[in-house]
């Protein structure tokens, strides 16, 4: 009996040291599991605590890939650095940022600047940070923007680089001019030989009327020809060099070689609705159509211009090929960021060649380029396949529409009423232009 008693306690005792064992056991790995978890969590945390992370502000995010594409590029080259985008909206756009960079709680480290009056405006505010140190230090090639920086010198310092442009070309409708068996236009035209190509393919087809040439309501669609010899600014108060420009246009317009520009505001009639109804042979307009055109043919909406082409703008006598009015969309740095010299970089990237390449492959124009850059835009789906197509995306020299001044939305108030006014034939051109010498000298003087 005692031998029993001792083997019933050993055999107890066996079995308490087994599940005692085999507690310990799991608990030294759950300990472990919980060891090593704690680590990865503090080596992740540890990460993240080291990236920059730099908030970017900008419009309409949702509706672009550019945006996505370059921040993305961006991160797996620099994989230190997050892009957290910050979309403001697109309808007062410049008036929040504005309000935002002027308070003390804003801590965007890049801005996307939306045009030259919203720059204009900021820099006066002395918000955004000077670029030269960081160009001269980093041997940034200013020449690659076609001259569209030194438009936007401020008080002898540059404040943005500019990542996206538009130029301004001719669109045709190819079908047109092999109807009237018209050459087509080409990528070397004076304004007067674009004159007599617009009304030779002018007139009556059939039942339908051919406009030669097609003036949008804007003043730049006229007014800017002016400016393309170099010679003449639209900020300077003379405005004499316009007379040429308006007495073509006007002549046009009285011959039927465009539509009449009361009918034009009266019916509201966008560009881009007059040059699809395929009655219009050629259009000064910008680049930005070149995307619209691409999608809405796509899409089968434009049939009556899918044949469609462009060429360089016209040029006055003497001037080089490829000069061409700009708009700009460009990116800064505000003064109040922590983080300068990675934001910097990021403005850099994305206004140099490798951010050019990337908004080139998202079907935008980039401020700079090169033939690489061109090739991407002209192997676009939808793009015409003719050689001066694709050389007309080629510039020479680019000037602004309306150049970094302080005064630009006043003289630009005085500009918009008397062109509104000569293209309605309420008052003479010479008139006119007294009016605009005489309001614009009394803005900057």
């Amino acid at each position: 009996m005692r031998n029993k008693i001792i083997g019933l306690l050993l055999t107890v005792s066996l079995v308490i040291i087994e599940i005692t064992g085999c507690k310990g056991a799991k608990d030294t790995a759950e300990s472990t599991t919980q060891q090593n978890t704690s680590s990865e969590q503090a080596k992740h945390d540890e990460a993240i605590a080291d990236k920059t992370t730099l908030r970017w502000a900008l419009w309409d995010a949702s509706n672009s890939d550019c945006y996505k594409a370059l921040a993305d590029a961006y991160t797996k080259d620099h994989p230190d650095v997050t892009i957290e985008m910050v979309d403001l909206g697109s309808a007062n756009y410049s008036t929040a940022l504005g309000t935002q960079l002027s308070s003390d709680g804003s801590n965007y480290d890049v801005v996307t600047v939306k045009d030259v009056p919203g720059y204009v405006t900021l820099v006066k505010k002395g918000v955004l940070e000077p670029l030269g140190g960081y160009i001269k230090e980093d041997g940034v090639d200013l020449s690659y923007y076609s001259g569209v920086t030194d438009q936007l010198m401020m008080n002898g310092k540059l404040y943005e680089l500019p990542f996206r442009s538009d130029i301004w070309v001719i669109y045709y409708n190819k079908d047109i001019f092999d109807e009237a068996g018209v050459p087509y236009p080409t990528n070397d035209m004076t304004w007067q030989q674009y004159d007599k190509l617009c009304r030779k393919v002018s007139g009556i087809y059939g039942e339908k009327r051919i406009y030669g040439a097609h003036y949008h309501t804007w003043r730049s669609t006229v007014q800017l020809d002016g400016i393309l010899d170099g010679k003449s600014t639209i900020v300077d108060g003379q405005y004499e060099f316009t007379k040429p420009y308006y007495e073509m246009v006007l002549s046009q317009q009285k011959d039927k070689v465009c539509m009449d520009y009361a009918t034009l505001k009266t019916r509201g009639l966008h560009y881009s609705a007059a040059f699809a109804q395929g009655n219009v042979a050629t259009m000064n307009m910008g680049s930005w159509f070149i995307s619209t055109l691409i999608d809405k043919i796509e899409e089968g909406e434009y049939t009556d211009c899918a044949n469609w082409g462009i060429v360089k703008y016209p040029h006055a006598d003497g001037v080089e090929p490829g000069s061409t009015l700009s708009t700009i969309t460009a990116l800064a740095i505000p003064k109040a960021s922590e983080n300068k010299e990675s934001a910097w970089d990021f403005v850099k990237y994305v206004s140099g060649e490798e951010g050019a390449e990337i908004m080139a492959k998202t079907g935008n124009i980039p401020a700079m380029t090169n033939e690489k850059i061109v090739e991407i835009i002209a192997g676009m789906n939808g793009f015409p396949n003719d050689e001066a197509s694709k050389e007309a995306l080629v510039t020479s020299h680019t000037y602004l529409e309306m150049p970094a001044i302080d005064k630009s939305s006043e003289i630009e108030a005085v500009l918009n009423e008397q062109h509104d006014k000569i293209m309605n034939e309420e008052i003479d051109i010479d008139e006119a232009i007294k009016a605009m010498n005489e309001g614009v000298q009394a803005i900057i003087n």
